[in-house]
């Protein structure tokens, strides 16, 4: 017993502890503190110490995960320990940043150019072509190939953070939710046997009424502030062709999209020898090379002129790199905790789920779902949620069960997963590299907690909404 009690104090500092042999039925609440820690450093120290945050976000992050990895080497063993880390590494964050990283390097390369007016009419426009661009070339791309230019075309107005928080919520967000390209938590789906076209026809219509109504009072709210500037913005451009500079990596794009489809697509009859009990999928690291492969081509062949003009830096990628090092590490207490179901210290919330005769209660699975993946990374939570629901008595495959028997419930799972990573920064990472690029581009974008609270008043009336309407 002594043992035992050592071991579960133990994941208080290591978020590598494994989940076998029932001890992640008997993993204590505590055992969040660590990712509690690396949320609340990012929510606070920028507030309190803005400099120093911008100097040293990578060693805090740094100083979370190794504050977790070294006590377990001692207390799990050297094995133990890789096995965990290898898992996180090269299952999630490497897979996950190689996309982010080719995305950023070939979306900079992308420059549309001409008279680009912030005008309420210019902006809701601008919004609208990146909300349809995102579920066919992700969430990151459209965000990044679209926020320079509506910076740019706001550059001499004063009222412009609402103008990045409706770009976060429905670029960044709500438009990546028709296909399994458009965002990771309907790629996990689809790569566990979602067909990739049963999320564009059930999510079609939500997307839709959720994107008009945010849109339309995106426009009411910016042509209030519009009608504030001391200046007429109309009259501070010259007039110039609209063009796109940088074409070549519109193809590289279409790569990227190959690239992804491949690995959900492929196959093949071989396998990868294990790394410290890891199996990796040959379609899987055939995807990543080609994404960096593309990244490369990307860099080599789009001119410096194009990246300078964009103002191109590498700084959002590496803070979101960084970061996210972080909290993919720090998390997995809390995944662990929500695997086991009504058996973990959180199934007051997975009892929440199903009525006493173990029907699913969908509401509460679009805002469970939803609300956890605001805090928590959506891909992972989405796939909690999507095996908590999909297990049955009748022995039918999970995708099979969720499409066919419960459709509503799998509905619920994917609409909160995506619709509700706009609610803070670390909700899906395009949220965090739009805040970096507009704080480039000299625009004080509010406070962790003070975009939550832009976020709750603007999407809770919709969320609500849409729950009346859908579910």
């Amino acid at each position: 017993m002594k043992i035992k009690n050592i071991l579960l104090i133990s994941v208080l500092f290591s978020s590598i502890y494994p989940a076998t042999g029932g001890l992640g039925e008997n993993l204590p609440l505590y055992s969040i503190l660590p990712f509690l820690g690396i949320l609340l450093s990012i929510a606070i120290i920028p507030l309190l110490a803005p400099i120093f945050w911008h100097h040293n976000f990578g060693k805090i992050s740094a100083f979370w995960a190794l504050s977790l990895v070294i006590p377990s080497l001692f207390l799990l063993g050297l094995y133990e320990t890789f096995h965990q880390l290898t898992h996180v590494l090269l299952l999630e964050y490497l897979p996950f940043i190689i996309l982010l990283l080719s995305l950023f390097t070939i979306s900079g390369g992308i420059r549309l150019k001409g008279t680009l007016i912030g005008t309420p009419l210019i902006n809701t426009l601008l919004i609208f072509i990146g909300t349809v661009l995102a579920s066919w070339m992700g969430t990151t791309g459209a965000a990044m190939v679209l926020i320079r230019p509506i910076l740019r075309a706001n550059k001499y107005r004063h009222y412009n953070v609402h103008t990045v928080i409706f770009f976060i919520i429905l670029v960044a967000n709500i438009g990546g939710s028709l296909t399994p390209l458009g965002d990771p938590p309907l790629f996990l789906g689809f790569l566990n046997g979602i067909d990739f076209f049963w999320t564009t026809k059930i999510m079609f219509l939500p997307m839709l009424c959720a994107s008009a109504m945010l849109l339309i009072a995106y426009f009411i709210v910016d042509s209030y502030f519009y009608k504030k500037e001391k200046y007429p913005v109309a009259k501070l451009s010259f007039e110039e062709k609209i063009a796109v500079d940088g074409k070549i990596n519109i193809i590289l794009i279409l790569g990227v999209i190959a690239s992804v489809l491949l690995s959900g697509f492929w196959k093949p009859d071989f396998s990868i020898p294990e790394i410290f009990g890891i199996q990796l999928e040959f379609q899987n690291i055939t995807r990543d090379i080609l994404l960096l492969i593309l990244a490369i081509l990307s860099w080599v062949y789009t001119s410096d002129r194009i990246r300078d003009e964009n103002g191109y830096t590498w700084f959002p990628i590496l803070e979101v790199a960084k970061l996210f090092a972080g909290i993919f590490i720090t998390i997995i207490p809390a995944i662990i905790i929500l695997k086991t179901g009504t058996k973990g210290k959180l199934n007051f919330l997975i009892e929440m789920l199903n009525t006493s005769d173990g029907q699913p209660i969908n509401t509460m699975y679009f805002w469970l779902t939803g609300l956890l993946s605001s805090i928590l990374d959506n891909a992972p939570t989405y796939l909690v949620f999507f095996n908590i629901a999909g297990i049955n008595d009748s022995n039918i495959p999970i995708p099979d069960y969720l499409m066919h028997v419960i459709p509503d419930t799998l509905f619920a799972i994917s609409m909160g997963a995506v619709f509700m990573g706009a609610l803070t920064y670390i909700g899906n990472a395009p949220n965090f590299m739009v805040k970096s690029i507009a704080e480039e581009n000299n625009i004080s974008m509010p406070s962790f907690f003070g975009y939550i609270l832009w976020s709750l008043i603007i999407l809770i009336p919709v969320f609500i909404i849409i729950n009346i309407i859908f579910l």
